[in-house]
């Protein structure tokens, strides 16, 4: 057993606190990671407030970068000393793994969302008793991670943490280009400007998508946006659809919604040209369509789980975006020092921090 910390949930809302844990070493299709960095992801709140009491006490996290420490006996591919990217986690050996589409993995619950491994187990102990973890393969809030082999990603050694930690998630999930597949010159509308909202923005800007467009109820994000690329940025106000109608000439090709909430969905549609895209984002309740609007406008809806991404093939396609100056995430990520885990939150729920990191000594 390895000591280490981690921010534990007790129940479900109660706050991160920042306790001293145990930790199995890795079995062989696991690799062990200390960390270095680890992005604080609206998933995790979201989630967090309405987790199952049962899989409590619990650690989340799910967007880490650190350096591998030890690999299991069946790991290839990975050796001591790597800096990765940790990611969710998926088989390897499904129809959707191997047809490149891991994100739909057939055993993604049990190895992302079950409180643990997906037999039922969890490497980590609380006071010796079982710790719920294994959250998106990770488990990032942690000192350290015992982490499946398909949720490592290797990236080169000069890359920061703090920059590598949102592509596992934030990054790849708002990058529209591996579903929507936009056209240069086709219109885009981001709806919420957080980290995915922004990753989509930039994502659509570095493939020539115009106008780009952003919506978010926060002044500062919306003058991020503008600086990012957007042509304009608007308050999701009475006025959005008809602004947005009029900046689009008619309508936008594709509307990505990072809010999940209904009221905006209903915008969003009515912001679309005929036969254009709604990608689906966000975490939210229960949502309702007008039936007939979707199809007397031929609206494609996408749902999208972490950009329909192949990580090990797409971070790093967006690193290489990075170092060209077209996916400059590092303007989204204000840092904070792992015991200072509640401060990133409360940043993230006001809005002062797009992206918070944490940071660990």
């Amino acid at each position: 057993m390895r000591r280490a910390r981690a921010a534990v949930v007790r129940e479900p809302g109660a706050p991160f606190t920042v306790l001293e844990v145990e930790l199995e070493d890795p079995r062989p299709r696991e690799v062990l990671v200390r960390m270095t960095a680890a992005g604080v992801c609206h998933t995790d709140l979201g989630i967090q407030a309405g987790w199952p009491r049962r899989l409590t006490p619990m650690v989340f996290g799910h967007e880490g970068a650190g350096r591998v420490e030890a690999v299991g006996a069946e790991v290839t591919g990975l050796v001591p000393g790597d800096t990765v990217c940790l990611t969710f986690a998926s088989c390897g050996g499904c129809g959707q793994c191997t047809a490149g589409h891991p994100a739909y993995c057939d055993a993604a619950r049990d190895l992302n969302l079950s409180g643990g491994r997906g037999d039922g187990s969890t490497p980590l102990r609380l006071d010796g008793a079982p710790l719920h973890g294994g959250f998106f393969g990770q488990s990032s809030f942690a000192t350290y991670a015992v982490v499946h082999e398909h949720g490592v990603v290797r990236v080169p050694a000069d890359l920061p943490a703090t920059l590598a930690a949102p592509l596992g998630c934030g990054g790849q999930t708002g990058t529209v280009l591996n579903r929507l597949r936009p056209e240069p010159g086709t219109s885009l509308v981001v709806l919420g400007a957080g980290g995915v909202g922004l990753s989509a923005l930039m994502a659509a800007v570095a493939v020539g998508c115009d106008p780009v467009l952003a919506v978010d109820p926060v002044a500062s994000r919306r003058d991020l946006a503008r600086a990012l690329g957007a042509r304009a940025a608007l308050p999701p106000d009475d006025a959005l659809v008809a602004a947005v109608r009029q900046l689009t000439d008619g309508g936008a090709h594709h509307v990505v919604d990072t809010t999940g909430r209904p009221g905006m969905l209903d915008r969003a549609v009515a912001a679309l040209r005929p036969r254009g895209a709604l990608a689906l984002l966000g975490l939210g309740g229960e949502v309702t369509f007008d039936m007939m609007r979707l199809m007397t406008k031929g609206v494609r809806l996408h749902g999208v789980m972490e950009g329909d991404s192949d990580p090990a093939r797409f971070v790093p396609e967006l690193i290489a975006l990075h170092r060209r100056g077209l996916f400059p995430v590092d303007r989204l990520v204000t840092t904070f020092a792992f015991e200072e885990i509640g401060a990133a939150v409360a940043a993230m729920r006001d809005g002062s921090a797009v992206k918070p990191v944490l940071t660990f000594s």
